[in-house]
């Protein structure tokens, strides 16, 4: 039996493609169609439980039983480690050029209040800071991603190391930053805090690590680390000499260096060289840049002359910006940083808080230098958070600031330091990035 003919004779009629086609295709379906029905048949022989298990391997949604704290945890876990795959180039990567972006979906990694090693100092919300948009602005390079900080990421590669921080109350906030985003992953008894005047250490054991901070606000020696003396015109800079501090650094894996705000304390700078039994009758009164270069000077050649770059790597975080000049922003009548809750969003603004001829002194002391150290450029990206400063949300001489005081924003706002969490979390997410 034939199911197509083609031609009819001679002069028979042609049958288009298309219905052959058609034809082809129904007569294909009504034999699956027939199979399908034969196979169905059969199997109604079999046990009902038999059947059953054929309807039951049919895909369909799993509901998992895992509880869903334990699916949010491997879920972390699974972007940590592809965090630890990204490729971040420091080179091609300029962090210095971008934008504060909000995002309203941030948290932080830790409060003022889950973080027991925060200074009151920086500890905005517990002194009553009632805004915490300054928290939900993430900063968004123009042609680079940083990867967010992961603390499992940071804890495996300081693995067995020291991780030191030196420098003056802002690098001391940075420390406390790096110290707040990874403590809550280490259990109670596997870490510890250690914190004598100028020196402080946090152990985790469970890691052999430690991440230490130095307190030296100049670098170098000084006469007014501990105590501060409050006059500016009494301090003296020992220019020459670093190495009655330096011996607390030696053998750290990994260095990070700051200095900056100490010594913008007027425009001049009582340098000395030699020792301090004389007082200040030995001192010279230098140009604040020029004393700065001879103090980092010191610095590099402490360097230079100690650190072993195949053991250690060296970081200079360049200088902290201040707003104490609300005409820098635009706006003529305001009060420091006082009350100020978004970023600058124009690209070009730098304020009079921050000394471009101190930056090229340490541009050109690190450029000399035969050891290589890597800057976290943090200037110009810290320059728009004006919002982000304590401001009245901060203590004084060791007091939290007063209802009377805090009142007096013109007088009494700190537009100098950061509030933690905040800012200095976006400088060590640089570093990390760095570490990579």
């Amino acid at each position: 039996m034939s199911f197509l003919i083609l031609n009819r004779g001679a002069g028979g009629t042609k049958i288009p493609l298309s219905i052959i086609v058609l034809v082809l295709c129904g007569f294909m379906f009504f034999v699956l169609l027939y199979t399908e029905r034969i196979s169905l048949m059969s199997s109604s022989s079999s046990s009902s439980s038999s059947y059953l298990f054929k309807l039951k391997s049919c895909p369909r949604k799993e509901v998992s039983s895992k509880p869903k704290d334990k699916i949010r945890k491997e879920r972390s876990e699974i972007l940590e480690l592809l965090d630890d795959r990204f490729e971040f180039d420091p080179e091609e990567c300029n962090v210095a050029s971008g934008k504060w972006v909000y995002n309203s979906s941030i948290e932080p990694l830790y409060t003022d209040r889950s973080c027991p090693y925060i200074d009151r100092q920086f500890s905005c919300m517990k002194n009553g800071q009632q805004e915490t948009d300054y928290l939900r602005w993430e900063w968004q390079p123009d042609d680079c991603t940083i990867p967010r900080f992961s603390p499992k990421l940071a804890m495996n590669k300081l693995r067995g190391k020291r991780l030191l921080f030196v420098g003056d109350s802002l690098q001391r906030s940075q420390w406390e930053s790096f110290v707040c985003s990874v403590e809550s992953i280490i259990p109670e008894g596997e870490k510890s805090m250690n914190r004598s005047k100028r020196y402080f250490v946090f152990k985790a054991k469970e890691y052999n690590a430690t991440i230490e901070f130095y307190w030296a606000p100049y670098i170098v020696e000084s006469n007014t680390d501990i105590p501060v003396i409050l006059d500016p015109k009494k301090r003296i800079v020992k220019v020459d000499s670093v190495e009655d501090r330096a011996k607390f650094w030696e053998g750290a894996d990994i260095l990070v260096f700051n200095t900056y705000v100490w010594w913008m304390s007027g425009i001049r700078m009582n340098a000395l060289w030699g020792s301090f039994g004389n007082g200040a009758s030995g001192a010279e009164a230098l140009d604040t840049a020029v004393a700065y270069r001879l103090g980092l000077k010191t610095w590099a050649n402490w360097v230079d002359s100690t650190v072993d770059p195949n053991k250690t790597r060296v970081f200079f975080t360049t200088m902290s910006p201040t707003h104490t000049r609300s005409a820098d922003w635009g706006k003529p009548n305001g009060t420091k940083c006082f009350n100020e809750t978004k970023p600058v969003k124009d690209k070009k603004f730098w304020g009079t808080g921050s000394n471009k001829q101190m930056m090229k002194v340490v541009s050109n002391v690190i450029k000399h230098m035969a050891t290589h150290v890597t800057v976290i450029n943090i200037t110009q990206l810290s320059e728009y958070r004006i919002d982000a400063h304590t401001s009245v949300y901060t203590e004084t001489g060791g007091k939290i600031l007063t209802a009377e005081e805090r009142a007096d924003p013109m007088r009494h706002a700190d537009c100098i330091h950061w509030c933690l969490p905040g800012l200095p979390d976006t400088w060590n997410r640089i570093l990390l990035a760095n570490l990579l």
